[in-house]
C-alpha cells in the first residue's frame, strides 16, 4: 500500500509546484508588468506599471480611469513611481522616494497623485491624507488608439500616458 501511495505523492507535489510557480509568473498575466526608467538630468525616475488592454472599452463608462474615482494608473498592483533625487513636477516639488501613482479624471483635466503607500494592490488601500504632492493635467485626446496602456518618458521629463484615445502629458523637471 505505501508503494502506491508514494508515487501518487510525489506527482500531486510536482503538479502542485509547477502550478504555484505558474501563478507567479507576472509576464503571463492579462495585464502584464512594465517598467519604464530613464534618466532626466542627473536624476533617475523608474516607473512600474501593469498594462491593460482597451479590447473595444471607452475610457470614462467601462474602462478605467472612470470621473471622480482614484485609479491605480494600470492594472494589478498599483503603479510605483520612483525618483532617487528631488524633482520638479509640474513646477512643484516631489521628493526623492518611492511613491504610488494614481489618477483622478475629473471634467477635462487629469489630476496626477503621488501618494506614499506605493505597495499595495490596485487602489483598494488608497488614502488622500497620504498623499505627497498632487498635480492637475489637461486631458488631450491622441491621434492614435494606444490599446495597451503605455508610459513614456523623455530625456527632457516629458512623460506621456498613452491609453486608449488620450496622450496625458506631466512634465518633469531637474530641480536646481
Amino acid at each position: 500500500m505505501k508503494l502506491l501511495l508514494y508515487p501518487g505523492m510525489v506527482a500531486l507535489l510536482l503538479v502542485t509546484s509547477v502550478y504555484s510557480f505558474a501563478q507567479n509568473d507576472k509576464s503571463k498575466r492579462p495585464s502584464p508588468p512594465a517598467t519604464v526608467s530613464q534618466k532626466v538630468g542627473e536624476t533617475t525616475v523608474t516607473i512600474n506599471y501593469s498594462r491593460p488592454s482597451v479590447k473595444g472599452r471607452t475610457i470614462g463608462t467601462d474602462l478605467e480611469p472612470i470621473p471622480g474615482k482614484v485609479w491605480r494608473a494600470g492594472a494589478n498592483e498599483a503603479t510605483v513611481f520612483e525618483l532617487d533625487k528631488d524633482m520638479m513636477v509640474e513646477g512643484k516639488v516631489l521628493p526623492k522616494g518611492k511613491y504610488g501613482f494614481f489618477i483622478l479624471m475629473e471634467k477635462g483635466n487629469w489630476t496626477i497623485i503621488f501618494n506614499k503607500t506605493w505597495d499595495q494592490w490596485g487602489a483598494f488601500k488608497y488614502k488622500e491624507a497620504d498623499d505627497v504632492l498632487r498635480v492637475t493635467v489637461p486631458d488631450n485626446k491622441s491621434d492614435a488608439l494606444s490599446e495597451m496602456l503605455t508610459y513614456k518618458l523623455s530625456a527632457e521629463g516629458d512623460l506621456d500616458i498613452l491609453w486608449a484615445d488620450r496622450d496625458i502629458v506631466v512634465h518633469l523637471r531637474e530641480k536646481k
